[in-house]
C-alpha cells in the first residue's frame, strides 16, 4: 500500500506542479508585478495565521500510533475554532495591515482573504485523516481539483480586468473546493466534542511542531515584509514570483514525500537497519530530483523566466538564481525533518529551529540593505549554513545515519552543480537567442549527467538505488 501510495502521491504532485506552473504562466501574462505585490503584502503578514490554524495537529494526528474517533472529533473542532478566531482577527486588523504598508487597497483584500482561515481550519483534520489512512488517490484528487477550480476562476477574472482580485478569489475558491472534495472523500462527519477523548498529548506534540513552523514561516516571509514595506508593491511582486517558482517544487514534492515517509518511518523505529535504509533511499530520491531541477533552472534562469512569464519579469532572474541556490540546501535537509517527526523529537526540533531560523533571518536582514536581490542572497546563505547544522544536531540526539545523509547530499550537490555549470557555460558561449540557450543548456546538462554517472561510482550507485525505491517501499510497509 505504501509503494502504491507513493506512486499515486508523487504522480498527483506532478499534476499539481503542472497546474501551478501553468497558472503562474497564465496569470503572470495577465497581471502585473504590482498586482502580485499587493496580494503578497497581505499574505506575507496574515500567512502566520495558517501555521497557528494548524497548530501542528495535522502532524500530531498523522504521527500518532493510535487515534480514536473521539480524539479525531476533538481535533477537528479545535482546528475549526482556531480558524474561526483567526478569520475574525484578520478581518478586524485589515485596516492596520493597510496602514503598515501605506496601501489603502489592502484593507478589502485582507478582509476577503480572512475567509480562507475558516475554510482551511475545517479542512485540517480531513487532510490528516486521508493521509493517516494512506488514501492518497482521494487526497490528491481533492488538492488537484481545488487548484484547477481556483485557477479557472482566477483566469476568468483576470481576463475580465479585475486585476489583483483574481488572485484573492483564487485563494477562496481553491480552499472551498478542497474542503468539499475532502469531506466527500473521507466519508466522515465529526461528532460533538467529547470530554473523555484525551488530546493533551496531541496538543503538546502539535505545540512544538507549531513553534518550529512559526520560525520557518517568519524566515520565509520576513524578506517579503521588508521589501513590501521599504520598496513597495512592484519590487515585492518580482521577488514573490521568483520565490514562488522556487517554492513550488520544494513544497509540492516535499509534502507528499513527507506524507509517505512519516507513517513508514514511524513503523520502522524498532528496526534501525531498515529505518536507515528507507531514510537514506527516500532522502536520495527526493534530493536528486529537486537538486537536478534547481541546478538546471539556475543555469537557464533567463530563458526560462523571460520565455514563460514575459519580458516584464526579467528583473526577477537574479533573485530566482539566488533563491534556487538556497533551495538546493533546503532539499538536502528535508530528511532531517523526517527524523525529528518520526522519532517524536519535536522538543529538540524546536530548539534546533530557534537557532537555524534565527540564523536565516539574520542573513536575510543583513542582505536587505542591498534591496530585493540582497534579501534573496541572504536567504541562500542562511539555508546553506542550516543544512550542516541540522546534521550535527541529529548526530547529538539520535541514532540517525547522519554520515550517510551528509554523503547523499554532498554527492548530489556536487554532481548537479557540475551539470549546471556546464549547461550555463555552453548556452552562454554558443547561443544568443533565448530558445537556443534553453535547448543547448538542456542538452549539455543531460550529457554532463550521463558523464557523471559513468565516471563517479558513488553517484551512479545513488541513481541506481533511486530506481529501486519502489521495491524498498513495498518491503518497508510490512514493518
Amino acid at each position: 500500500m505504501a509503494a502504491g501510495g507513493a506512486l499515486v502521491t508523487m504522480g498527483g504532485q506532478l499534476a499539481k506542479i503542472a497546474v501551478q506552473f501553468g497558472g503562474v504562466i497564465l496569470l503572470a501574462r495577465l497581471l502585473t508585478p504590482r498586482d502580485y505585490g499587493l496580494v503578497t503584502m497581505v499574505l506575507a503578514i496574515v500567512g502566520v495565521g495558517e501555521v497557528l490554524r494548524d497548530f501542528g495537529l495535522s502532524s500530531a494526528a498523522i504521527q500518532a500510533r493510535h487515534l480514536s474517533r473521539g480524539q479525531r472529533d476533538n481535533l477537528f473542532w479545535i482546528n475549526t475554532a482556531i480558524g474561526l478566531v483567526l478569520a475574525l482577527v484578520v478581518f478586524l486588523m485589515a485596516g492596520r495591515i493597510a496602514a503598515f504598508y501605506g496601501e489603502p487597497l489592502l484593507r478589502g483584500l485582507a478582509q476577503a482573504i480572512a475567509l480562507t482561515f475558516l475554510l482551511n481550519g475545517l479542512t485540517t483534520q480531513y487532510r490528516a485523516h486521508l493521509t493517516r489512512e494512506l488514501r492518497f488517490k482521494r487526497l490528491t484528487a481533492a488538492e488537484v481539483g481545488g487548484q484547477l477550480a481556483g485557477l479557472a476562476v482566477a483566469v476568468v477574472l483576470a481576463l475580465a480586468g479585475y486585476g489583483y482580485w483574481a488572485l484573492v478569489v483564487q485563494q477562496i475558491v481553491q480552499a472551498a473546493m478542497i474542503l468539499a472534495v475532502m469531506v466527500a472523500a473521507a466519508r466522515w462527519l465529526p461528532g460533538l466534542p467529547k470530554r473523555d477523548a484525551e488530546v493533551r498529548s496531541f496538543l503538546r506534540f502539535g505545540g512544538n511542531v507549531m513553534a518550529s513552523q512559526l520560525l520557518a514561516w517568519f524566515s520565509n516571509n520576513v524578506g517579503q515584509i521588508l521589501i513590501g514595506n521599504r520598496l513597495g508593491a512592484a519590487p515585492l511582486g518580482l521577488y514573490n514570483r521568483a520565490f514562488a517558482l522556487v517554492a513550488m517544487p520544494l513544497t509540492q514534492l516535499n509534502a507528499p514525500a513527507t506524507s509517505v515517509a512519516l507513517p513508514v518511518l514511524s513503523r520502522l523505529q524498532g528496526d534501525p537497519a531498515r529505518y536507515a535504509a528507507f531514510l537514506l533511499r527516500g532522502q536520495a530520491a527526493l534530493m536528486h530530483f529537486l537538486i537536478a531541477v534547481f541546478a538546471f533552472a539556475c543555469a537557464q534562469a533567463e530563458p526560462l523566466i523571460v520565455l514563460t512569464l514575459g519580458a516584464r519579469w526579467a528583473e526577477a532572474v537574479p533573485m530566482f538564481q539566488a533563491l534556487a541556490v538556497g533551495a538546493v540546501f533546503q532539499s538536502a535537509g528535508y530528511a532531517a525533518y523526517w527524523v525529528f517527526m518520526s522519532k517524536g523529537l519535536t522538543a529538540s526540533q524546536l530548539r534546533y529551529a530557534v537557532i537555524s531560523r534565527t540564523l536565516v533571518i539574520a542573513c536575510i536582514a543583513s542582505g536587505a540593505q542591498w534591496g530585493a536581490l540582497g534579501v534573496a542572497m541572504g536567504y541562500a546563505v542562511g539555508s546553506a549554513l542550516s543544512w550542516p547544522l541540522a546534521l550535527w544536531w541529529l548526530g547529538r540526539i539520535s541514532d540517525a545515519p547522519v554520515r550517510g545523509m551528509a554523503g547523499n547530499g554532498m554527492r548530489a550537490i556536487a554532481g548537479y552543480a557540475l551539470c549546471g555549470v556546464v549547461s550555463y557555460g555552453t548556452a552562454a558561449h554558443w547561443a544568443t537567442a533565448l530558445p537556443m540557450k534553453l535547448a543547448l543548456g538542456a542538452a549539455a546538462g543531460a550529457a554532463t549527467f550521463a558523464a557523471v554517472c559513468a565516471l563517479w561510482p558513488g553517484f551512479r550507485r545513488d541513481v541506481a538505488g533511486i530506481l529501486q525505491t519502489h521495491t524498498l517501499l513495498r518491503t518497508a510497509r510490512s514493518g
